[in-house]
């Protein structure tokens, strides 16, 4: 067993999670101004073979992990609460902090849990089916394992919630909006993390322009976004739209669901399975969702390659639409782990996109600068890597207290 955090039993801490279908993301934060992060970590591979737990402690400064055997949501979720009752005590933890991917209409902006909040999530979760159960098992354990502790809902929607309404109508028969069907965009925390930090290294001036936020990662997202606030954003009723992801499609053709059912005798649950665990990356490339692991094969492998140019080709796509959108294009600016990391992709995204003033800086961008474009380039590309977690903890501080013990 791990020894045990010597920090203050106080309450003064917030903790954060992230759960995701096959990964639980977490961190400890410390009140201040911006919060401390004491400890992160993730359990990873979730329902599969060497699923494990990784994580950092500050203290320490350096990372540890174990293997947690194969384990359901369920199990990984109690096996972290032990773990985290072991490593730095409950008694620490003055509120737990959620990223919950969808609210629907009726919530949207950072808020405590309530019976009512839980309610609508559990009525809703048609609206997120891959998201919200696990969510809300998240916040049924802790609520088990330590009750009275406070907790936030804060929402992957919010950034988004202010979108023109021409940019939120799904076009089919106006009665479906009654019940809530629209485009809500996700990845709405990063979003909110970049253009703070974005004012924060470009100023007020470069936030207040348009801007593309492109978060590449396994889910991959774009956002445009004037005068700080999010205009369109390329998810839409669920995290599944938009261009090509590590495992879902993106947007397609309406007419495969008829197709599918015919051609294939396919059911909805099995069209719900294939959009999101078996297409993408994944099924373009009939080897790896993984874009790494395409980049290293695509040399000898057309299926590879093929999955690669299709990632770049969509979102230089998005980024052009969004372009129109904005009338011009000021900063753009990449995050998530894939636009974070791969000088590769980059450059292939920006490739031909000087019509919008962009030209990159090659050096730059092979060594993932945090400006990668040239200094004449009339559109600023940057590099941010994002933190939902700290958006997370700052919005616990903020709701519950701020400093001190937080416990109700």
């Amino acid at each position: 067993m791990t020894a045990k955090s010597t920090l203050a039993q106080d309450g003064s801490h917030v903790l954060t999670i992230n759960g995701g279908s096959s990964s639980i993301k977490f961190a400890l934060y410390q009140s201040g101004d911006p919060p401390k992060r004491k400890l992160q970590g993730k359990i990873d591979r979730i329902g599969l073979s060497g699923a494990s737990l990784a994580f950092h402690d500050q203290v320490r400064d350096r990372p540890e992990s174990q293997a947690i055997g194969e384990r359901d949501h369920a199990a990984a979720a109690h096996f972290l609460c032990d773990w985290l009752a072991q490593r730095i005590g409950f008694d620490a933890i003055g509120a737990v902090g959620h990223r919950i991917v969808n609210g629907g209409a009726r919530y949207y902006k950072p808020q405590p849990v309530t019976r009512a909040l839980l309610d609508e999530l559990r009525r809703i979760v048609a609206y997120a089916p891959e998201h919200l159960p696990a969510e809300i098992g998240m916040i049924d354990l802790f609520s088990e394992r330590v009750p009275g502790l406070p907790q936030v809902a804060c929402f992957d929607t919010a950034f988004h919630r202010d979108m023109p309404r021409v940019a939120r109508i799904i076009p089919i028969p106006r009665r479906f909006q009654a019940d809530g069907v629209e485009r809500y965009g996700f990845h709405g925390l990063s979003y909110a993390y970049l253009m703070e930090e974005l004012a924060r290294v470009a100023g007020a001036e470069a936030a207040l322009g348009k801007v593309v936020l492109a978060h590449l990662g396994n889910g991959a997202s774009l956002a445009a976004v004037r005068d700080g606030k999010g205009i369109d954003t390329s998810m839409g009723f669920t995290p599944a739209a938009g261009m090509p992801m590590s495992t879902r499609s993106g947007d397609l053709d309406p007419g495969l669901v008829w197709y599918f059912t015919q051609a294939e005798h396919m059911t909805a649950l099995q069209f719900h399975q294939m959009v999101n665990h078996e297409s993408g990356l994944l099924g373009i490339s009939e080897t790896s969702s993984d874009l790494r692991d395409l980049l290293e094969r695509e040399s000898g492998d057309i299926r590879a390659a093929e999955a690669v140019a299709l990632f770049c080709y969509q979102a230089k796509k998005w980024i052009g639409a969004y372009a129109a959108a904005l009338g011009g294009l000021d900063t753009l600016v990449f995050a998530g782990g894939i636009g974070e990391n791969s000088s590769v992709v980059r450059s292939r995204i920006c490739e031909g996109l000087d019509f919008l003033g962009i030209q990159l800086d090659q050096s730059r961008n092979a060594a993932g600068a945090p400006v990668i474009s040239t200094d004449a380039s009339r559109a600023k590309v940057r590099v941010i890597r994002t933190d939902e977690d700290m958006v997370i903890a700052k919005a616990v501080f903020r709701i519950l207290g701020g400093t001190g013990t937080m416990r109700l």
